[in-house]
């Protein structure tokens, strides 16, 4: 249920697009320091719970609340600003540019530099630079990913240019990361290494993972939340949810079970 420690909120969230219902009065939190899943059959509105969170679309009814306060008219773009990071289901990441540029450009809230003093390389903008690049590449260290910091994204492996999103959305220190499909392409090997990295962001920012392999989110999530046809079914810790009789309804007798 909503409660006042959670950094967000999403209280009888309802979204209608023409004739279907996509989310039907849907409620969850995310507090600091935990990790909250959410998961549930293709067509469950997972999707759509993420852009709504995003600012993509706006509910029919229902609110999201930010630090307590409704998100009337958030966009993507607002995201940053308001203290909250996300990763997208693609990489997103900048071919044209290095690993560590790819990394400096998500720190934007940390950058002080005016257009001015961009644009005549001030001083100012010198030492703006050198943070940011010592911030970034401090993140790039976290993920072990600071050697290829020189490096295109298109030279690297799949799983490592994860690593560099990841980065890039953890480099302005959000108090929120939306984490969006993080798993998708990723080996079995590269998957545990993705657990043990969002299982060491616990305690730091709330953290919603939008996943589809059950055992990753059974495995790293504090609590997690199932969708089914747009409306929540289950609500709890994992060992709950995964007991569940309306969840194991709902996946038709697919295992959920950590690994």
């Amino acid at each position: 249920m909503p409660g006042s420690s959670s950094l967000l909120e999403l209280r009888d969230v309802t979204v209608r697009f023409a004739g279907l219902v996509a989310l039907d009065g849907v409620s969850l939190t995310a507090p600091q320091g935990r990790v909250t899943g959410v998961i549930g059959p293709n067509g469950a509105g997972k999707t759509t719970l993420f852009n709504v969170v995003c600012g993509f679309v706006r509910p029919r009814s229902g609110e999201v609340r930010w630090r307590g306060r409704v998100l009337g008219r958030h966009r993507p773009h607002d995201l940053t600003r308001l203290g909250i990071s996300r990763t997208l289901q693609g990489l997103g990441l900048f071919p044209g540019l290095t690993v560590l540029e790819n990394v400096m450009v998500g720190a934007d809230p940390h950058a002080k530099t005016g257009f001015w003093s961009g644009l005549f390389a001030l001083p100012r903008a010198d030492r703006d630079e050198a943070a940011l690049r010592e911030r970034a590449m401090t993140r790039l260290a976290e993920l072990g990913v600071a050697d290829e910091a020189g490096r295109l994204p298109g030279q690297l492996p799949y799983g490592v240019q994860k690593r560099v999103a990841l980065a890039r959305a953890l480099v302005a220190e959000p108090e929120l990361l939306l984490l969006d499909e993080p798993a998708a392409g990723l080996s079995s090997a590269e998957m545990d290494e993705l657990a043990e990295l969002i299982r060491g962001l616990r305690g730091g920012p709330a953290v919603v993972l939008v996943e589809h392999h059950m055992d990753l989110v059974m495995n790293v999530c504090d609590q997690v939340v199932v969708l089914d046809f747009g409306k929540v079914i289950a609500t709890g810790t994992p060992d709950e949810v995964r007991d569940d009789p309306a969840v194991l309804d709902a996946y038709l007798g697919e295992e959920v079970a950590g690994a």
